[in-house]
């Protein structure tokens, strides 16, 4: 065998090795649930603010304690443990993923915070009304 091909072989499997290495690491949105299964390992929960509960953030107290609830798709409500500041505009987002994990009393970890808020550019029912009738 010549040694371009040897080479080329090598990089081949180098490249395999790398993609199935890195199969392992993609994540989809996961539940409480499965967080509460094997506490320690990090997922992503996409889920919402329950407004219902109490969120706790005295900057006085602590600055990096942030503490709210959330309700994953399941329906499952966890409180939720930040270790950071409360983020901008957090009780007006329609959906938040948090990363994190789920600690043995069943309080989730989060390291970090994603949130989805509501689009400022999407104009209401009436406004679309206008501008149709104006162009007729």
């Amino acid at each position: 065998m010549k040694k371009s091909n040897i080479v080329i072989l090598v990089v081949i499997a180098v490249s395999i090795a790398v993609i199935v290495g890195m199969v392992g690491d993609f994540s989809t949105y996961e539940t409480f649930a499965t967080a509460g299964k094997r506490p320690g390992k990090e997922y992503h929960v996409i889920g919402q603010l329950d407004k219902t509960q109490p969120m706790v953030y005295d900057p006085a107290k602590n600055a990096n304690y942030f503490s709210f609830y959330v309700k994953d798709k399941k329906g499952n409500i966890r409180q939720v443990v930040y270790h950071g500041t409360e983020p901008t505009d957090f009780a007006k987002s329609e959906q938040i993923v948090l990363t994190g994990s789920m600690g043995s009393n069943q309080v989730f970890q989060c390291s970090q915070i994603l949130m989805k808020c509501p689009s400022k550019y999407v104009p209401n029912q009436t406004q679309m009304n206008k501008e149709i009738e104006s162009k007729m």
